[in-house]
């Protein structure tokens, strides 16, 4: 049954971090607005209900697994707060939005029928609505290889099922070696599980420069997780006693690795599936990304397209930043966009966090920069004891530096609490902070950030 049209001054579509925060504001300032969500079981987006918060809840409890404890009731605690932190968290977001009294919360599925008009389905109901504005903030799905036999299997999972798999899984397949292959393979480690990493490229975290990956690398070794990097998945077969995966190892020998649960993990694509985008004049990227421009306007100039759909950098903080962009457009001075950002940082949240910003050394040699390197492994940095203090005094910190001008190009921190540390670094690089003036800034003591005082203070110039 459908109903007459509706009309809001702005429509959004997904209750993600750049959608809801525009909702809210835009209906704070007395236009009326329009949030539609597809699950209930989403209500705030991404981040809180499978992504960054719910998985660092894991990450920090399989830290707190001390030696005697039961590994496996631990594990269970943890999902369980992981629920209990999530339930709370959609809640509190759906009351921040109706806290607005010129913003709805409509549950459903939302698809284009044209450039103006949207129809909204759920049960045996459907609505019709036209709106000013329409933001597309529908985030990312995974991408499942086309692997024989991965479709059929009942023991593959993404990282959504994953998370609040239980029991824990004695044996864990992994299949991708980035952020969240990493992060689940450094969790089930941690509670005891055998963890195999199956990668396509020849090294794991190939993306940094070789010293910092090898350290990386040894850091996985000594907590027990295998990888097996260079390799061809092939096909996937379940067994009465769990799963087996087939992979051609890096010398193209075919082999067989056992294990209980698959995660696959090779990545996420922009969810455009469904919403009708055919029947609109919206172009889609060669990625399958919704074009944008600049100021993240769609090729029809009253849709936006917001947070991982569009394209960018998968962070919940650009798509907040994505929400800015807009908000300018909306209701500033339309200055803002995608162009002002820089130094954008990264962590890769494995035992200790990975963090960057910036070049890599051989990033910066092959732009023409000379360069200077400062590097230290943590357990050398004698004026930074906080590593020691908290147990884990694995890793290393590098900075690379412009050796005219002293201008910081990039810093990777493979420590505890990086990231925390790498934000300092980024805004030091965005507002012209040189590696002297970081080098001898006052710093709380003990801090990780004050081993930056110790690194940077010897510096060795690449030939």
């Amino acid at each position: 049954m459908v109903s007459d049209t509706l009309h809001f001054d702005l429509v959004v579509i997904g209750f993600g971090k750049a959608g809801k925060t525009l909702a809210g504001t835009y209906a704070r300032s007395g236009k009326n607005v329009a949030l539609i969500e597809q699950s209930s079981q989403m209500y705030g987006g991404t981040c809180i209900n499978i992504g960054c918060v719910p998985t660092k809840a894991l990450v920090e409890r399989a830290h707190t697994l001390r030696e005697g404890e039961n590994p496996d009731e631990h594990y269970a605690s943890a999902v369980t707060f992981r629920e209990k932190l999530t339930g709370a968290m959609r809640a509190k977001n759906k009351e921040i939005l109706l806290s607005n009294e010129t913003a709805k919360l409509i549950d459903g599925h939302a698809r284009f029928i044209s450039d103006t008009e949207i129809e909204v389905t759920g049960g045996d109901t459907s609505l019709r609505i036209t709106a000013d504005y329409f933001v597309i903030n529908t985030g990312a799905v995974p991408v499942l290889p086309a692997i024989d036999g991965l479709a059929e299997s009942t023991r593959v999972l993404t990282s959504t099922e994953l998370q609040s798999l239980e029991p824990r899984p004695q044996r864990l397949a992994v299949l991708g070696g980035g952020p969240i292959g990493i992060e689940f393979a450094g969790i089930f480690a941690s509670y005891g599980t055998q963890v195999s990493i199956l990668d396509g490229p020849p090294a794991l975290f190939d993306r940094y420069d070789e010293d910092v990956a090898q350290v990386a690398r040894d850091i996985l070794t000594e907590q027990g997780i295998t990888v097996h990097s260079g390799v061809r998945v092939e096909r996937i077969e379940d067994s009465a006693e769990g799963v087996t995966v087939y992979y051609a190892n890096s010398e193209g020998a075919s082999q067989g690795l056992e294990a209980d649960y698959v995660l696959v993990a090779t990545g996420r694509k922009p969810a455009t599936e469904g919403l009708g985008l055919e029947n609109t004049s919206i172009k889609l990227t060669e990625r399958g990304a919704i074009a944008v421009d600049e100021h993240l306007r769609t090729s029809v100039p009253n849709i936006f397209a917001a947070g991982d759909v569009n394209g960018g950098p998968q962070f919940t903080y650009i798509s907040l930043d994505d929400y800015r962009v807009i908000a300018s457009q909306l209701m500033g001075d339309g200055s803002r966009s995608t162009g002002d950002r820089q130094a954008v940082a990264a962590t890769m949240y494995m035992n200790p966090p990975l963090s960057s910003v910036g070049l890599t050394e051989r990033e910066a040699l092959a732009a023409g920069h000379r360069v200077k390197v400062s590097s230290k492994p943590v357990a050398a940095i004698a004026a930074m004891p906080r590593a020691k203090i908290v147990g884990n005094p694995a890793g290393v910190m590098k900075f690379v530096i412009d050796a005219e001008n002293d201008k910081i190009l990039g810093a990777q921190l493979l420590v505890v609490e990086s990231g925390e540390v790498i934000n300092l670094v980024a805004q030091a690089m965005r507002f012209g902070i040189t590696a002297s003036q970081l080098r001898d800034a006052i710093y709380t003591h003990p801090s990780i950030t004050e081993g930056i005082n110790e690194v940077l203070a010897v510096q060795t110039e690449v030939k």
